[in-house]
């Protein structure tokens, strides 16, 4: 029964982050992958947020899978990031590639961290 909780929580995430990649490129039109950006951070919020819960003991190995490896692991996508890192670096935009790879792990990694502690604070 934990493969249905992981297929539930990837049929939400991958059209979450097909629309919000879309919906916020469109809004910003530049060659900069902001769409990308953005479902990698809320993905390390989201799992971040789901691990700090997890480690106070509030959530249950069920929404771990259906939210951490089902939803996370749909929106979040290390393959289009470094598609589109290396894209930029190839066209002829190094800066532009260097500030999206310095970018997404630094504010990723924010977000976890940020996750982790505003659920303990919530849940401690």
């Amino acid at each position: 029964m934990n493969w249905a909780l992981v297929i539930v929580g990837g049929m939400v995430g991958a059209p979450l982050r097909y629309l919000t990649d879309r919906a916020v490129q469109s809004r910003y039109g530049s060659v900069f992958p902001w769409g990308t950006l953005t479902v990698n951070v809320v993905g390390c919020l989201v799992l971040g947020t789901l691990t700090g819960a997890a480690m106070a003991g509030a959530a249950s190995s069920a929404l771990q899978l259906l939210l951490g490896t089902g939803l996370c692991g749909a929106l979040s996508t290390y393959s289009t990031f470094s598609y589109e890192t290396l894209r930029l670096a190839e066209g002829g935009a190094p800066f532009r590639a260097t500030v999206n790879a310095i970018a997404s792990v630094a504010a990723g990694l924010g977000a976890a961290f940020a996750g982790v502690a505003a659920a303990q604070g919530i849940w401690a």
